[in-house]
């Protein structure tokens, strides 16, 4: 398995069957081009078979930390230490990039999510709860 940063639409959209919904070029490219957004894919050949995305948030008083905001691994490469590596790779970047620290959200119940990111060293603190808003626009849009 080799784990490289994505830099081009097109690798994104090769990938596309990874992600929730169809890549949109407009929006992948903006991704792409927005400082603080990463996204690598991990890759068996040339085979795209899972991809991590983090963004950057910075706050005037506690400084900058990554929000690992999406993990996916294609069925048939799971449970053979994929998600853990590219957990990992975000994490080395945020350390390179200066970040305190890094977190991601999980949904309630999903304990594979929760396995996976405590094989990566990750802890649950057991204090999030997640509040949202939704605009009826943004991922949604054209859906």
């Amino acid at each position: 398995m080799e784990i490289r940063r994505a830099a081009t639409v097109g690798e994104l959209t090769a990938a596309e069957y990874l992600f929730d919904r169809p890549v949109r070029p407009d929006w992948a490219r903006r991704f792409l081009d927005a400082q603080g957004h990463h996204l690598y894919l991990a890759h068996e050949g040339e085979v795209p078979v899972g991809f991590i995305s983090g963004v950057e948030t910075v706050h005037p008083d506690k400084g900058t930390e990554m929000f690992l905001y999406e993990l996916a691994v294609a069925e048939p490469f799971r449970r053979r230490g994929t998600g853990r590596a590219l957990i990992r790779e975000l994490a080395a970047l945020a350390g390179e990039r200066g970040c305190y620290g890094m977190w991601v959200g999980v949904d309630t119940g999903n304990d594979v999510a929760l396995a996976t990111y405590r094989s990566a060293g990750g802890k649950d603190d057991g204090t999030c709860t997640v509040v949202t808003w939704d605009f009826g626009r943004g991922s949604r849009e054209g859906a």
